[in-house]
């Protein structure tokens, strides 16, 4: 299981006060017990409203969302005392997998449900089925530990190159023409992958593809495609291994790359782009809803190829998966109250804090509520 992680700061979108003013100026236009030191100051101006909810339950999946998940925990249970939330950070694949058997009361998972996962969710749900709603958006950062390089561009088909074979060592031509004027040593490229099935995994093979499709010809997906290969699970473990490993790069949520290590510029059209909330939040803000879906499915087809001044198409919309109707009264009034908190401005701007992830705005976050307000029990 992925373990919580103590950071020695609050993410590498920005300082806190950053990612306030940036909740604001949007707003204007993962079985732990997850209540722990980090969330403290992020949740201080945050309130749950009191629902009169009472009982443990138990969620799982998206590491991803662990920050987040911790700061509205602490949140929520201030506000209702007698209601213990218990989520276990064991990756989207498992967190789905687990709530379509029946095991939580709901699952976060950084990509929404496919089709036959929607169908297959009648079984526990009822005839309505599960929804998927949007309640974190974060980049996802190409995070890399190499002595001596502290600034550093990698396209997507060079780092689709270094994740098929193709380019194997840090002075390769193809990374050097991307960074001239940087000294890139010989050290071997150690690429680090997610050994569970992960939603950001499944994001980060679906930029490779729409961005590199000649060279990684995979099609998004949660299980990493590709034999051998230095792995980890979760997001910390993935931190983990690139701090012990110079020479390493891997893919994670940018709320989990910890202080000794960098992260890489990635090409958006003709330009280079950091890791940055605001990038993210720009390229959910205009890609459409997927079509297919429910009424209350908020599934977003990310526009991959944006490149819009200030984009950053390498983002996860990380999701809340759960029930239209829950059978249990209890369970049914839980969900209900929980995932209209996380939606909720305080809550988006709680997690800005303790993970410099993008609050839901506009139409999107109106559309999330509604949503969570839509479920009913009994």
């Amino acid at each position: 299981m992925d373990t919580p992680v103590k950071f020695s700061r609050i993410s590498r979108a920005g300082s806190a006060v950053l990612v306030g003013a940036l909740a604001l100026t949007l707003a204007a236009c993962g079985s732990d017990n997850n209540t722990g030191s980090d969330a403290g100051t992020a949740t201080a101006s945050a309130s749950a409203p009191a629902a009169n909810i009472s009982g443990t339950f138990a969620g799982a999946g998206s590491s991803a969302q662990q920050k987040a998940i911790q700061a509205w925990t602490a949140a929520f249970q201030g506000q209702n005392p007698n209601a213990t939330i218990n989520y276990d950070p064991s990756g989207s694949g498992a967190g789905r997998d687990k709530f379509i058997a029946g095991g939580l009361a709901w699952a976060g998972s950084d990509a929404y449900m496919s089709t036959d996962e929607v169908t297959k969710s009648q079984t526990f749900c009822g005839t309505d089925g599960a929804i998927d709603i949007p309640v974190y958006i974060s980049p996802i950062a190409i995070a890399y530990n190499l002595k001596g390089v502290k600034d550093l561009k990698i396209s997507a088909e060079n780092i689709a190159k270094i994740y098929t074979g193709k380019i194997t060592t840090w002075n390769d031509p193809a990374l050097a023409a991307d960074n001239p004027g940087v000294t890139l040593p010989s050290t071997k490229i150690t690429p680090v992958h997610r050994s569970d099935k992960s939603g950001t995994t499944h994001n980060f093979t679906d930029w490779m593809n729409k961005l590199a499709g000649d060279v990684w010809t995979n099609p998004g997906a949660d299980a990493w495609p590709l034999q051998g290969g230095d792995s980890a699970q979760g997001t910390s473990g993935v931190a983990g291994v690139l701090s012990a490993t110079d020479g390493s790069v891997a893919y994670l949520d940018d709320s989990g790359v910890t202080s000794d290590l960098e992260t890489a510029k990635i090409n958006v059209g003709s330009a280079w782009a950091a890791p940055s909330a605001e990038g993210a939040a720009a390229v959910v803000s205009a890609s459409p809803l997927a079509t297919g879906r429910g009424a209350n499915d908020l599934a977003v087809d990310i526009d991959r190829k944006a490149t819009a001044d200030g984009d950053y198409p390498l983002v996860l919309v990380s999701y809340a998966i759960a029930c239209q109707k829950y059978s249990d009264k209890a369970t049914g009034d839980f969900v209900k109250a929980w995932l209209s908190y996380i939606v909720s401005a305080d809550a988006q701007n709680a997690a800005a804090q303790a993970a410099g992830s993008a609050p839901l705005t506009g139409d999107l976050q109106s559309k999330a509520a509604a949503a969570a307000a839509a479920i009913t029990a009994g």
